[in-house]
């Protein structure tokens, strides 16, 4: 089996059978290629088939000296196992040479996340006078009301807006629908934006339905939103880090602090696992003994 062949054929299955974007793709193809480029300087002539475990320990090293952090590491593993998992399921392959290499330890690190007042400080820092401050204000309160990924902000559609029964239909990762509430003041601010800016624009064809535009009428950037987001955090005075997903982060912890079902939260930030939302459960030791004595038949 040549390495083109099966890459080529991993690229069509994510593509056509699990539905991943373009970005998710890419970014399992990069993991593979780096496994090709390590063979490539070590000058191995080994296709997928003839990599085993200890090719792999090498690899990991290799990566790891070049200055790649554990969560990369673990990523750029987690990218060649589905590979490897591909071609035993094609049945191209009878042995999983990734099942007994572990990946480094990362430990899980908190997200970054605004207090209630910062992110008043922060939407306060928007000059809303502007068009551009118009819109930017009612795509943060979109950001923090629904937990949106910025992705799913820039795809978000007038037509997926059911503001009469304050919710949001967003197509998350791998195309997967769900209904988002969204609160009043962010639907107050999406009003004023469509009122009072967007219908003033020459939208470009194929942007009809997008929520938000930039000046010229087409969709908005990934890169345009971190800009807005820096800039405006800058003009705040607010030292932290701040991105689209800070608003993501703070939205969920804001909720699970404030009461929320953990589950109602996973729903709604389109979580496939519980697992990934319990990191926003920033619960003491205390709290999780006293759930047991209180809740445990056996205690």
């Amino acid at each position: 089996m040549k390495w083109s062949i099966c890459v080529k054929q991993f690229e069509q299955y994510l593509q056509l059978e699990k539905s991943l974007s373009g970005h998710s793709v890419e970014a399992y193809l990069r993991d593979v290629r780096k496994l090709t480029d390590f063979l490539s300087v070590r000058n191995l002539s080994e296709q997928p088939e003839q990599i085993t475990p200890a090719i792999l320990h090498d690899f990991m090293a290799w990566i790891g000296e070049l200055g790649m952090t554990p969560h990369s590491q673990a990523r750029t593993l987690s990218g060649i196992r589905a590979f490897y998992k591909f071609l035993i399921m094609e049945d191209m392959l009878a042995i999983d040479p990734t099942e007994t290499v572990e990946a480094p330890k990362t430990g899980r690190k908190l997200p970054d996340t605004l207090h209630f007042h910062e992110i008043e400080q922060l939407l306060a820092a928007i000059d809303l006078s502007t068009p551009e401050g118009t819109r930017n204000r009612a795509m943060l309160e979109t950001l923090y009301s629904s937990g949106l990924r910025v992705t799913e902000l820039l795809e978000l559609k007038l037509s997926n807006l059911y503001e009469d029964m304050g919710f949001l239909k967003v197509a998350g990762k791998g195309d997967k629908e769900r209904l988002v509430p969204i609160g009043r003041d962010a639907l107050k601010h999406i009003q004023l934006y469509r009122e009072g800016v967007r219908c003033h624009l020459n939208i470009k064809k194929g942007n009809e339905d997008y929520v938000f535009l930039n000046r010229r009428g087409a969709k908005l950037t990934r890169v345009m939103v971190f800009t807005i987001i820096k800039d405006l955090a800058a003009k705040a005075g607010i030292q932290k880090q701040v991105s689209p997903h800070t608003f993501r982060h703070s939205f969920a912890t804001h909720l699970i602090e404030g009461g929320a079902d953990l589950r109602a939260v996973q729903e709604m930030l389109g979580h496939e696992s519980i697992t990934t939302t319990e990191i926003y459960t920033h619960l003491d030791r205390d709290y999780l003994k006293q759930v047991i004595k209180d809740y445990h038949p056996r205690s």
